[in-house]
């Protein structure tokens, strides 16, 4: 069951990497760059978080393989 779990959070954090790094790229983001100097903090947020829930995806299936 946790193998299940652990996937779809890997899913998931690949999931919000893709929408991160679409937001990234936007029309709206470049126009941000340009006025701020940074992207919105919507992409940034989406590309972080993405990051955190797949490592906790991964981690979780690396340790849940482990057999005593």
């Amino acid at each position: 069951m946790t193998k299940a779990v652990s996937l779809a959070v890997l899913a998931g954090g690949i999931l919000l990497l893709i929408f991160g790094i679409s937001a990234y790229d936007s029309s709206s983001s470049d126009i941000s760059r340009f006025f701020t100097g940074s992207a919105t903090d919507k992409s940034i947020w989406m590309l972080v978080g993405g990051v955190v829930v797949t490592v906790l995806g991964l981690v979780g299936l690396l340790r849940g393989s482990k057999t005593v």
